[in-house]
């Protein structure tokens, strides 16, 4: 029986126009009155229910402005690969300062940010670690994640902002890849990972691995059983045909050594 009444009146999703937030875009209306959307990119026509409001992360009053009447932020937006440092610095790490320094000002007291596994892209395939694993970042892209968990988790114990920071595997419709098999997030277990994040009663400081619930696994949730996240879809079904496809791979190549995969082999970028 569908619910009469949204959990949210009002939520933002930042980086609405990138791979995931258009992924996200019509799924969270179903859980709100009204989501207003923001990038610096281009959002389109507003559907029903639909508030655009772009802004650049880095610009304080674009970012005070945007959190005004919120309940609750998904934020995805950002630089999501590896770069060169000064684009990540303006968007990652002083865009996310803002962000937080307008949930405080406006007391929004629920954050979904989008952390990455590759906060941890230095352990090895064979090894399966938690959360409380000190970070070993493979990337800047990587180490300003690994600063966002850690602002985060001040703005929860100096101003009780609750934030389920969410270590995304890969999110793709389908794997593609060996790697995949074990970071693989369909865009389903996505949706059922964000809206377990905003709705979880006692959230806290929270960061969980975003996986499907595949077979062959690096990360263990167990710390974070308390947000509710119960995935349903697995990449067993292509497994056959991922290994057909590469049936002899390099054991000396980086990306099947690494957790962090093709991310250990970028960059570095000039500044």
């Amino acid at each position: 029986m569908t619910p009469t009444t949204k959990p949210f009146d009002r939520l933002l999703l930042t980086g609405a126009a990138g791979t995931l937030g258009r992924v996200l875009r019509p799924r969270l209306l179903g859980h709100c009155e009204r989501l207003r959307l923001s990038d610096r990119a281009e959002l389109g026509t507003a559907a029903p229910g639909e508030e655009l409001q772009p802004a650049a992360l880095e610009d304080r009053a674009a970012v005070l402005a945007l959190l005004e009447g919120v309940d609750a932020v998904v934020h995805l937006g950002g630089v999501s690969t590896e770069a060169a440092f000064d684009p990540i610095l303006q968007a990652n790490i002083v865009g996310l300062f803002n962000l937080y320094e307008a949930a405080r000002h406006h007391g929004v007291r629920r954050i979904v940010f989008a952390s990455s596994n590759h906060v941890v892209g230095y352990y090895r395939q064979n090894e399966v670690i938690d959360s409380h694993a000190p970070p070993r970042p493979d990337t800047l892209y990587g180490v300003s994640k690994a600063f966002g968990e850690n602002l985060s988790r001040m703005y929860w114990d100096r101003y009780g902002i609750q934030t389920v920071c969410l270590r995304i595997g890969s999110a793709t419709s389908a794997p593609l890849n060996r790697r995949m098999l074990a970071s693989w997030l369909s865009h389903d277990d996505l949706e059922r990972l964000v809206v377990a994040a905003l709705t979880a009663p006692c959230a806290g400081h929270t960061v969980i691995f975003g996986t499907s619930d595949n077979a062959t696994r690096w990360w263990d949730n167990r710390r974070a059983m308390h947000i509710g996240y119960r995935p349903q879809d697995s990449a067993e079904p292509w497994r056959a045909a991922i290994e057909a496809a590469d049936p002899r791979p390099d054991p000396q190549d980086p990306a099947l050594t690494w957790q962090g995969g093709v991310f250990v082999k970028l960059g570095p970028y000039e500044t």
